[in-house]
């Protein structure tokens, strides 16, 4: 029988919608069964996210954006910085082990936008006390990432309707 006060590292990347989704849907589901969750976003876009917006108002598990800007009209060294802030935050949730899911959304575009390293996102993998269920997304895993996962799931982009000149149907989905 498999020891389930082991926590995995799972990675959702690839260019396909989804893979906010189902780190979503996976702190939702801890959070569904009395787990404590928490979903750190790395800088991503100007929109104000639903999911963000939903644990306003129901608090199934606590998401934290410390970029307050808007990501188009801040300059790179203020993205630069918000990223290390937030590196610094999601060591220290792992440090304190009081989650038993954390999420570090987008964390490998911030790797692409150079505010951080491989060797970033490896070091907080290594911190990870050993309960803890830690799940990384972006577009570009690194190898290194995939390699050290426990679960991988790429997602491929097939169609999307953006490329048609369809925006979303709701004020702020990023579909």
């Amino acid at each position: 029988m498999a020891d389930t006060n082991i926590g995995i590292v799972m990675v959702y990347t690839g260019q396909g919608k989804g893979k906010t989704t189902a780190a979503l849907g996976t702190a939702l589901r801890a959070a569904g069964h009395g787990l404590k969750a928490i979903v750190i976003q790395f800088p991503k876009a100007d929109l104000d996210y639903g999911e963000y917006l939903f644990t306003g108002k129901y608090y199934p598990f606590e998401i934290v954006q410390l970029n307050k800007g808007k990501t188009s009209t801040q300059s790179e060294q203020e993205l630069h910085s918000v990223i290390r802030q937030t590196l610094a935050y999601a060591e220290e949730v792992l440090f304190e082990g009081h989650h038993h899911v954390v999420v570090l959304d987008e964390i490998f575009n911030a790797i692409d936008g150079g505010g951080l390293s491989t060797e970033d996102v490896m070091g907080l993998i290594s911190i990870k006390p050993h309960w803890v269920n830690l799940i990384l997304t972006g577009e570009r895993a690194p190898r290194e990432a995939v390699k050290r996962a426990d679960l991988v799931t790429e997602m491929i982009k097939v169609k999307h309707h953006f490329a048609q000149g369809v925006g979303s149907m709701l004020e702020g989905i990023d579909y």
